[in-house]
């Protein structure tokens, strides 16, 4: 008897219970009373669903492990296909600096110089290894024609540094290198110029889409030039000063000073300014003396009216202020505390505090100690600020005022 046709074993008479041991092959199943059919064949059951569960369990372990099978042989391992492979060099025999910026505030810097150059150096009297951060926004950077240029001193020992970067949306070089006595600069390497990010949103408001046929070969291929905003709207200037006979420099001062005034002296060889809009000319003076040309002597041909603008109000602001940064490093697991504040460190040791920059004179007492408490360094800084004039107000606080 099948165990899915059988009643409940409770219920089943003698003979019924000896058909379902027959089933579940229970040995000498003939001999036994009612009692001990219904013990053994409940223990056959049990022992049916236990083994069951068994080969599920198994069957389950080999579909997960052939996820992740290679296809090698069974007696295969995993480590011997590096076997044959040696330890990663100490260095490439190449002198290399790389500038990374880690956010608009920090830059992470690593180098590979091989020892032989450095002892090169050395031996031409190099003193110091030094890092030089250069502000190189704009130029062709020629090692002389930075905007800005700061020095780190380094370990000799490092192979990578964090700087601090003193402006955002700029464009940073990095040199690593030796001070000499005399006051010369040996460098060992420069890394490529890198952009770091700014610290305010970006000034790109408007989602630019193409269509990139899929069978396009775009090696060496310009597809779509991305204009910054301000961009677009002085090249649209620019065209408008072509129409009306302006110059590029004329053009990008008109856009520059907004479209209330330009100078018109620069176009005719003299200095007298006069007012010009996006729409209308009002006069331009001739070196000669000879006369003016009105407005409406231009309205025929550029089929525009001319005319002085009205007088208009408008709203005018200005916010500055200044902050303070402190940077420095020690050992890592020392303490660190500025004017009595203990100050979180880096993992490499490195700290960095932020400091409201007001007014008046201002000291800050720097002080490490060492994890064991035995040693501590300390120095004490002073800044002084004075703001001689203040003509300033927020965006909220504009008042119109009539020009």
């Amino acid at each position: 008897m099948s165990p899915k046709e059988q009643p409940p074993l409770e219920e089943m008479t003698l003979r019924q219970l000896r058909a379902v041991a027959q089933y579940y092959k229970v040995s000498r199943y003939s001999r036994m009373t009612k009692a001990e059919l219904l013990e053994s064949i409940q223990e056959a059951q049990l022992h049916q669903l236990t083994q069951r569960r068994s080969r599920g369990l198994e069957a389950q372990a080999e579909v997960e492990d052939a996820k992740f099978s290679t296809g090698m042989a069974d007696n295969g391992d995993l480590t011997d296909l590096d076997a044959d492979l040696g330890d990663l060099p100490g260095g490439y025999g190449e002198s290399r600096i790389m500038i990374l910026p880690r956010d608009p505030q920090w830059a992470y810097i690593y180098w590979d110089i091989p020892n032989e150059h450095k002892e090169g150096l050395r031996a031409q009297g190099g003193q110091q290894l030094t890092l030089r951060l250069y502000d190189v926004t704009d130029v062709y950077f020629d090692g002389y024609n930075a905007h800005s240029m700061q020095e780190f001193p380094c370990d000799e020992m490092a192979r990578e540094w964090y700087l601090p970067i003193p402006v955002s949306d700029r464009d940073f070089v990095v040199d690593i290198g030796y001070h000499t006595a005399d006051g010369r600069w040996l460098i060992l390497a420069r890394s490529a110029s890198v952009k770091v990010p700014p610290v305010y949103p970006s000034d790109w408001i408007d989602d630019r889409f193409i269509t990139v046929p899929f069978d396009m070969d775009l090696r060496g291929k310009t597809v779509y030039d991305l204009i910054p905003p301000y961009a677009a709207q002085a090249a649209a200037r620019a065209g408008l000063g072509r129409a009306l006979g302006i110059g590029p420099h004329e053009a990008l001062f008109e856009y520059a000073g907004g479209v209330e005034a330009a100078v018109a002296g620069s176009l005719f060889d003299s200095q007298h300014q006069v007012p010009i809009s996006e729409m209308a000319i009002s006069s331009y003076i001739l070196p000669s003396g000879i006369g003016m040309f009105s407005g409406s002597m231009f309205s025929g041909a550029l089929g525009m009216s001319a005319s002085i603008p009205p007088e208009r109000a408008r709203g005018f602001w200005l916010v500055a202020e200044a902050e303070l940064i402190i940077y420095g490093a020690t050992e890592p697991d020392a303490t660190v505390t500025i004017g009595g504040q203990r100050i979180q460190l880096e993992p490499d040791g490195t700290f960095r505090f932020q400091y409201a920059f007001p007014d008046g004179m201002m000291n800050f007492p720097i002080e490490a100690v060492a994890a064991d408490g035995e040693q501590n360094r300390a120095i004490t800084m002073r800044f002084m600020r004075q703001t001689p004039l203040r003509k300033t107000n927020t965006k909220a606080e504009v008042k119109l005022e009539v020009y």
